[in-house]
């Protein structure tokens, strides 16, 4: 216990390192992936088996997004960035990301029932509030009020803030697009459907581009942890 309390910075460092790690290289394999999920020339069984490759690789990237936020504000709180954290706060923040984290394993296992479905679509809507509330923080906090403690050469953490924020808005896109996968491929397996089919394509075509922003945004997180510029 003792070794926990005095690396305690150490340790949830090295398991954010990790869970950026898991973000950006699951997102990469989905990428990927999909390119045999549009493909037509390949067998529906064949498509959907990459499909599911996708969600398994998904999953992971999912995680670490959702850890990313609770290991940053606890972080947060040793560094005195969050004091609202201090005392019983930092375990009712643990306890909402741990539900959170729930949802997204559930929606995960059950994806390919009308309850996955109906999780997911619940998970992805506790995305609008929460992202409202970063980028309304961010603001207070880079202008010196709000209950992020931020002053000259600190900047970077509210500034880390938002830009997780909006890689959430552009996460959120993904995952709409992934849980369409599902429908859209029931669909397919009544038979051929050419708008399933060219709806299926359009929305990977443009999840693609969202894809390189993404990998940019990711990117501009890592930078602004790991140099801390301002």
């Amino acid at each position: 216990m003792e070794f926990l309390t005095t690396n305690e910075l150490s340790i949830l460092r090295w398991i954010h390192i990790l869970a950026m790690v898991y973000w950006l290289g699951g997102e990469w394999g989905v990428f990927q992936t999909s390119y045999n999920v549009t493909n037509r020339n390949l067998s529906l069984e064949e498509r959907r088996r990459h499909m599911e490759t996708a969600y398994r690789i998904d999953i992971l990237a999912r995680t670490g997004i959702v850890l990313l936020l609770p290991l940053g504000l606890h972080m947060g709180k040793l560094y005195g960035f969050v004091p609202s954290l201090d005392g019983s706060g930092i375990w009712w923040m643990w306890l909402f990301f741990a539900i959170w984290l729930a949802m997204t394993w559930t929606a995960f296992i059950k994806r390919e029932t009308d309850i996955g479905v109906k999780v997911t679509k619940i998970e992805e809507m506790l995305r609008y509030p929460l992202i409202a509330i970063l980028f309304i923080v961010t603001f207070m906090a880079l202008e010196g009020s709000g209950p992020i403690t931020s002053g000259e050469g600190n900047h970077w953490y509210p500034a880390k803030m938002g830009l997780y924020a909006f890689a959430l808005c552009i996460g959120l896109f993904l995952r709409v697009v992934m849980r369409r996968w599902t429908v859209r491929f029931r669909k397919l397996a009544e038979g051929p459907d050419a708008a399933e089919e060219n709806a299926l394509e359009r929305e990977i075509g443009q999840a693609r581009i969202a894809a390189y922003i993404y990998w940019i945004t990711i990117a501009g997180v890592c930078f602004l942890g790991a140099v801390k510029p301002f």
